[in-house]
């Protein structure tokens, strides 16, 4: 198999017990280090639920990813422009970012929208940031998955770890997920380097599973403090929020959906 990130041949890694059911093989790229799975026949059958059943991170990933996301917005972006939450699962993350002042927007093909329904991202809209939470991991085609992400906006901040230098069973890393079989796509900091020169981009990455590619050169030094989240990040935010006058959208957004004022 050709890498699906660079394009060269890649190397038998492993091979795993998909769904408990289908034989398929792990393969590894020997220039960039990404890994992938055979072709995911197996995908229809996967996604049957969105939410895979032993996902219990959903909505902790939002909370602490909306805090990630103000400060990346406050510090390198534009806090009045347009956003959006990619693959955005349920919508609490664009609910989260509203609430935090931001106007978030929601696109997903595979999830019903419960908590951003009437904050859909429109067709051919372009925004400032796209998020995309627990996204990368599963994208059969990269290039092209990522390329239509790029026609709604310049600047990815994405999360998915990067694969631990000892990985060469199923059984040596949770995050292959062969349970559940909808992660296919595992990424090292080289691949990414690779997309980032392939698009055009400056990747700035915790080296651990937060990541952004973007048109702007953020400071990687600057970008793994807002990631890790301890009280430097904390003040940094507060800072911002306070100095750039950041109000909550929530009662804008109520009195826009039901008419009434408070």
């Amino acid at each position: 198999m050709e890498c699906r990130i660079c394009g060269v041949p890649t190397e038998p890694a492993f091979r795993a017990r998909i769904m408990g059911k289908y034989d398929a093989g792990y393969h590894r790229c020997p220039s960039c280090g990404f890994m992938q799975t055979d072709d995911p026949f197996w995908l229809s059958e996967s996604y049957a639920s969105a939410i895979n059943d032993i996902d219990l991170g959903p909505v902790n990933r939002a909370v602490t990813g909306s805090r990630l996301v103000e400060g990346v917005i406050l510090s390198f972006f534009d806090p009045a422009a347009r956003h959006v939450d990619y693959g955005a699962g349920y919508g609490v993350l664009v609910r989260l970012m509203r609430d935090r002042g931001f106007d978030f927007y929601w696109s997903d093909p595979h999830c019903q929208n419960i908590f951003a329904k009437h904050f859909v991202a429109e067709p051919g809209r372009r925004f400032e940031l796209l998020t995309a939470f627990e996204v990368f991991e599963h994208l059969a085609d990269p290039i092209q998955e990522i390329g239509q992400m790029l026609e709604m906006a310049d600047n990815l901040l994405f999360s998915t770890l990067l694969v631990p230098r000892r990985a060469n069973r199923a059984e040596d890393w949770w995050y292959f997920g062969p349970e559940h079989g909808q992660h296919i796509a595992f990424y090292t900091r080289r691949a990414l380097e690779v997309l980032g020169e392939r698009f055009g981009l400056h990747l700035a990455s915790d080296g651990e599973g937060m990541h952004l590619l973007s048109r702007r050169k953020v400071p990687e030094r600057a970008f793994r403090l807002l990631a890790r989240d301890g009280w430097a990040a904390r003040g940094a935010r507060m800072v911002l929020r306070r100095r750039l006058r950041q109000q909550s959208l929530l009662q804008e957004d109520f009195r826009a959906v039901s008419g009434h004022q408070l």
